[in-house]
């Protein structure tokens, strides 16, 4: 799970442009808002793109998508659920 997360912050780092490096980025930092990473939705519609092409997951309901694009953590949970059904 630990190699997923740090997978995971690389990839958003990449794909989003973040200017930050994984070791800034904590498993429980707020991926949205102030006091975390500042994302908006158009970050969301990607990492939701990132989590189908890279993963093969998709969300399944869009009213789930609050939860599980919470944080780092949230993220590995969902995909490991996913994967493992």
């Amino acid at each position: 799970m630990t190699e997923l997360k740090q997978e995971l912050k690389q990839e958003l780092i990449t794909q989003l442009n973040l200017q930050f490096t994984v070791s800034q980025i904590q498993d429980d930092t707020p991926l949205f808002g102030e006091g975390g990473l500042g994302l908006d939705s158009i970050d969301a519609l990607e990492i939701v793109v990132i989590l189908n092409k890279k993963y093969g997951v998709k969300l399944e309901k869009p009213e789930d998508g609050k939860e599980i694009l919470t944080t780092i953590q949230s993220l590995a949970d969902y995909i490991n659920s996913q994967q493992n059904k």
